[in-house]
């Protein structure tokens, strides 16, 4: 039993809500109003960009403390999560952090006795974006939150099996990402793009090596398709030389509208598509990709641990350029494997996906550690 009069929880961690992008800050948003219906009191960090004092606010219940950070990118990021920590170790309620980037700071809340959860996110010392030094950083926090940490959380199998090697396996509870069931969608948004129902495929990723994004483009452009391929993310060419590769690759049919960020739009290119390509190589379970077995789109993707989870059995995977233009060329034109994999994902989301359950998984685990 609590010993608060009404449990409290405190999420650190995000950019924030309410959420403008980024698979953590959709979750703190989705949790933090499902505990406040559950009567919880909850309050969520949120980083604002320039200076000043802290301040707080209230937004649907959910309270949020605003802290002002001048500087941007990652010193940025450790700034307001060292302010946030600092700030939130102040209070004896429970705390949850969304990843592990500067778990560091959590030694405060231990000295303090304080309890805390923290989703390990995925293995982000792998990737291939960061230098040696990023690396070293990232590898020693995620030790330091496994230490740190009261109870870790996993959003994948795979990841809960690499931390049974750093700490006790009683010590993890695997809980994956969630989504809402996309049931039907607006066509005017693929309309606008010039797109048809059927008549396209979909790649939802940032542009970088390890999402496999060259080797859909180049597979995809190596022939005619009489079919187009939508690609989303921001490409500098001029100053990205793998952006600049990607779209020297691309075939006519290819089309690159940028970065998309209204969900609207988004449900709609998943509904629609015929394929939802994942080249995703690194990491756990991959928010996008678990929006798109809700939306009930065919998933292509790439031959992993982490998707073949995910995915399952019913989607089609690829491991190399030649054998993802081979998978491009058979799936395109046959409707009646299409239309197996678009129930299978459907029937997927269904079983581990819903916002529902995974909701519930983690307020079951949040009440367990209440202080």
């Amino acid at each position: 039993m609590s010993k608060l009069k009404t449990k409290s929880l405190e999420i650190l961690g995000t950019r924030g809500v309410p959420a403008a992008h980024g698979g953590f800050e959709t979750f703190a948003e989705h949790f933090a109003l499902h505990l406040v219906k559950e009567g919880w009191s909850v309050t969520v960090y949120c980083q604002e960009k320039g200076r000043g004092e802290i301040y707080e606010s209230q937004w649907n219940g959910v309270n949020r403390v605003h802290i002002p950070v001048e500087k941007e990118g990652a010193f940025g990021t450790v700034t307001f999560d060292w302010l946030s920590t600092r700030h939130a170790a102040k209070s004896p309620s429970l705390k949850l952090v969304l990843g592990y980037n500067t778990a560091i700071f959590n030694v405060l809340f231990r000295l303090k006795g304080i309890p805390h959860l923290i989703n390990m996110d995925g293995l982000e010392w792998k990737r291939d974006k960061w230098n040696v030094a990023e690396k070293a950083w990232l590898w020693t926090n995620e030790r330091l939150g496994c230490w740190f940490g009261n109870h870790l959380i996993a959003d994948h199998p795979q990841i809960a099996k690499h931390l049974e090697t750093r700490v006790n396996a009683d010590k993890i509870t695997m809980i994956p990402y969630g989504s809402h069931l996309v049931a039907d969608a607006c066509v005017e948004p693929i309309k606008i793009m010039g797109l048809k129902s059927g008549g396209y495929s979909v790649v939802i990723a940032r542009p970088e090596p390890e999402n496999s994004i060259f080797e859909i483009v180049k597979a995809f452009s190596a022939k005619s398709r009489g079919h187009k391929l939508v690609v989303l993310g921001s490409f500098d060419p001029d100053k990205n030389k793998y952006h600049a590769d990607v779209l020297s690759s691309a075939s006519e049919e290819v089309l690159f509208p940028g970065a998309i960020y209204d969900s609207n739009t988004l449900k709609s290119l998943r509904f629609y598509c015929r394929l939802y390509i994942h080249g995703h190589t690194v990491g756990g379970t991959n928010p996008s990709l678990v929006e798109a077995l809700g939306a009930g789109s065919a998933v292509l993707a790439h031959d992993n641990r982490f998707n073949r989870w995910v995915a399952g059995d019913g989607a089609a995977f690829f491991s190399t350029e030649d054998d993802c233009a081979t998978k491009l060329q058979n799936l395109l034109s046959d409707d009646k494997t299409i239309s197996m994999m678009k129930s299978f994902s459907a029937e997927r989301y269904k079983s581990l996906f819903t916002w529902e359950s995974v909701l519930e998984d983690y307020t079951t685990l949040s009440e367990r550690w209440l202080p």
